[in-house]
């Protein structure tokens, strides 16, 4: 007969605690979280949904998402740039494509972003990995500036908006372009370090080039899109505020009427590839107040303003933005003297 040893039995201390150490399912809390979460929709379907039906209410989800939807793309487009610059492009190239006196790189990354198709919210992350990847400061705000507002895809849409008035198409151009070299000499001249801190993205050496690309990506696109919701959150409780009589009451007056569609340029923050088509929609306004309207919006506005302060920080905004406002409507006087 064969004899089994007897097991040592363990200790009391070794032994288990009922229920103390038992390992939790993981989801134990889930089907409870879900039923709640169903609950208070079914609650807010029959309690708040009556509620619900003001037209400024309604008027006011339909800006936002508009907004959204419209910037939404660009952003990602502005993005993925930005990962493939950060990931794929050589340092030595900006240096090798821009001049290295920076008066001379402002100018010529201007006139770059008659090249690149893409929105205000794109230029962001665009001008952030320039920075990142050497380029002078003043040259990526110019490109910044410049990208949305004379890029080709804008100018044939201003086209389409103004079949008549092919001016207009001149006079934007000129510009905005103007704006966004003046605006990159000046920050030249006077902008100091501490206000735009350089951003700081390497590409390593041990992680592969699509991993570097991805995670850039992925950082840049949640980082932006926060401020992108926040910018159209106040963009469409801002349009909703505003009443639209005021609007035609001032439509009569030449100077006042410039500055009220510089402004509301600003508060509406349309994508600029769909600015024209609203600028045109202005009858009652002035040639140079539609002008500055398309001059001010792919340059100031408040998605813009909000990705600025999450990319480079409030100092920089705070002094960048009103120098830009300034400037887009100083040239769109001055560009105005031209049109019909």
């Amino acid at each position: 007969m064969r004899i089994i040893p007897d097991r040592p039995r363990p200790s009391a201390a070794d032994r288990p605690v009922l229920g103390s150490d038992r390992p939790r399912e993981p989801g134990f809390r889930l089907p409870w979280a879900f039923i709640v979460l169903v609950a208070l929709l079914v609650a807010g379907r029959f309690l708040l949904a009556p509620h619900l039906t003001h037209p400024a209410l309604r008027t006011w989800a339909t800006v936002f998402v508009a907004v959204c939807v419209q910037a939404l793309p660009f952003l990602v487009v502005g993005v993925a740039l930005s990962a493939a610059i950060t990931a794929f492009v050589p340092a030595s190239f900006w240096t090798r494509a821009l001049p290295r006196r920076t008066s001379a790189a402002v100018p010529v990354a201007g006139l770059a972003g008659a090249v690149l198709p893409g929105c205000e919210c794109a230029s962001v992350p665009v001008a952030s990995g320039l920075m990142a990847r050497g380029v002078a400061p003043p040259a990526a705000l110019a490109f910044l500036l410049a990208s949305p507002a004379i890029n080709p895809v804008v100018l044939v849409a201003t086209a389409v908006a103004f079949p008549d008035d092919l001016s207009m198409v001149v006079a934007r151009f000129a510009a905005s372009l103007a704006v966004a070299v003046l605006a990159g000499w000046i920050w030249a001249r006077f902008g100091r370090a501490a206000w735009l801190p350089a951003p700081r993205r390497t590409v390593g050496t041990r992680a592969g080039r699509g991993s570097v690309f991805v995670d850039t990506m992925r950082h840049d696109l949640l980082h932006a899109g926060g401020f992108l919701v926040a910018g159209a959150l106040a963009a469409a409780t801002l349009n909703v505020v505003i009443p639209r009589d005021w609007l035609t009451a001032v439509a009569g007056v030449p100077v006042v009427s410039v500055l009220v569609l510089a402004f509301l340029a600003v508060l509406l923050s349309i994508c600029s590839e769909a600015d024209a088509f609203v600028a045109a929609s202005f009858t009652a306004f002035s040639p140079t107040a539609k002008l500055a309207f398309l001059v001010v919006g792919p340059m100031v506005d408040l998605k813009l303003i909000a990705l600025q302060a999450g990319t480079f920080g409030r100092a920089f905004t705070a002094r960048f933005a009103p120098l830009t406002l300034v400037l887009a409507i100083g040239f769109s006087f001055v560009a105005g003297w031209a049109l019909p």
